[in-house]
C-alpha cells in the first residue's frame, strides 16, 4: 500500500496533498508540503508518524503557524498540523492538549476565575509550541505556572514534571529532541475575574499599540540578546547608551537595537522591518522566504558590525 493509501486510511478527506502551507502560517509564506494532515488525536499521530517512518517521509509537525518560515520550494514530506484542543479544570489546575490556542487557554483560565495566564492572551500560536519555546510576552512565560507535560516519546506518552525540562529564555530540553508536546498541566491561582479581565484588556491594548496587526508577521523574529559577561556589558555601556532596563536584566531587546540601527521600514522585495516594533518583519503581500531571509541576514550582519553581538532567530525554519 502506497504512503497516500495509508494516510487516506487513516484521515480520509484530512489527508491534503501539495498542499500551499502559505494558507497555515501567520506569515503567509511557504511552498506546498508534499502530504498535509490534521491530527486530532494521540492515536492518529502515533499513525501518521509509524506510516511515514514506515515509508522514510520527513516529518514537520505544528501547531498554529505562528514562529514559523517555511521555504518557497516547501516541505517534501509529511507535515502533522496538532489539532488536539480539549481543555479540562480540576480546582486551581488547568489542562490543556497541545492545539488549544494560547489566547483561548488564557480566556478560558479567565472564565474559572483563575490568574497567572494574562500575558497570554496576546500570545499568537499554540500550547505545543508555547511550551516547547517556552513562550513568554509582557513579563510572563509558559513555564510559570507549568506543573507537568505529556510528550510523545518515540512513539510512547511519557509524563515529565518542569524541572526535568530545562528551561530558560525561549528554551528547552524539548527544543533539542524529537519529543512532540501533547498536553500541559498548569497550576494556576485564585483570582478576581474583573480584575483579571481588566489586567488583560491592558495587554491587549499594550499589544495593539506596540505591534504590528495588519500584515502576516511570525511574530518576534529574534531572540533579545543575552549580555554574557560582566566585561561585555561593560564594552557595550561604554559604546551606547543602553536603557537602565536593559543593564539590569543583562537582556537587549532586539527591537530597541534595531530601531538603534535606524532599520524601521528597510524592505527586501515584499519583505519589510516593521515601523511600529523593529523587532517583526512583516510580509507586505507578496513576500517570499528567500525576501525574509535575505532580510534576517542583512539585520543580523548590520547588528555584528555595529554592536558586535550576534542575535539569533527565534523563529523556526521548515524546508531549507
Amino acid at each position: 500500500m502506497k504512503i497516500t493509501e495509508e494516510l487516506k486510511f487513516i484521515f480520509g478527506n484530512r489527508l491534503k496533498e501539495n498542499e500551499p502551507m502559505s494558507h497555515h502560517t501567520n506569515f503567509r509564506i511557504g511552498g506546498p508540503a508534499k502530504f498535509f494532515v490534521e491530527a486530532k488525536s494521540v492515536e492518529e499521530l502515533k499513525c501518521a508518524i509509524e506510516i511515514a517512518k514506515k515509508n522514510c517521509c520527513t516529518i514537520f509537525v505544528f501547531g498554529g503557524g505562528s514562529n514559523t518560515l517555511v521555504s518557497d520550494a516547501g516541505f517534501d514530506g509529511l507535515v502533522i498540523k496538532m489539532s488536539m484542543r480539549e481543555i479540562s479544570i480540576d480546582g486551581q489546575h488547568i489542562r490543556a492538549e497541545a492545539g488549544v490556542l494560547m489566547t483561548m487557554l488564557s480566556k478560558t483560565a479567565l472564565e474559572a476565575g483563575l490568574t497567572g495566564l494574562e500575558w497570554a492572551i496576546s500570545l499568537p500560536g499554540t500550547l505545543g509550541g508555547a511550551v516547547r519555546g517556552n513562550a513568554g510576552c509582557f513579563g510572563g512565560e509558559t513555564k510559570d505556572y507549568l506543573v507537568e507535560i505529556e510528550l510523545l516519546v518515540n512513539g510512547k506518552v511519557v509524563r515529565y514534571t518542569k524541572d526535568q525540562l530545562f528551561f530558560g529564555y525561549r528554551e528547552s530540553k524539548i527544543k533539542h529532541s524529537f519529543d512532540i508536546v501533547l498536553s500541559a498541566t498548569f497550576k494556576l491561582e485564585r483570582g478576581d475575574s474583573v480584575l483579571v479581565k481588566e489586567k488583560m484588556n491592558t495587554i491587549l491594548s499594550r499589544r495593539k499599540s506596540t505591534q504590528p496587526n495588519d500584515a502576516g508577521s511570525a511574530g518576534c523574529m529574534f531572540k533579545n540578546y543575552e549580555i554574557k559577561s560582566d566585561d561585555e556589558l561593560q564594552r557595550l555601556m561604554e559604546k551606547f547608551d543602553l536603557p537602565q532596563e536593559m543593564i539590569v536584566n543583562r537582556r537587549i531587546s532586539v527591537g530597541w537595537l534595531i530601531d538603534q540601527l535606524d532599520l524601521k521600514g528597510k524592505q527586501i522585495g515584499d519583505a519589510r522591518v516593521s515601523e511600529k516594533h523593529g523587532n517583526f518583519l512583516l510580509n507586505m503581500g507578496n513576500a517570499t522566504a528567500d525576501d525574509v531571509v535575505q532580510l534576517i541576514a542583512f539585520i543580523k550582519t548590520r547588528a555584528r558590525n555595529t554592536f558586535g553581538i550576534q542575535i539569533e532567530e527565534e523563529v523556526q525554519y521548515v524546508g531549507f
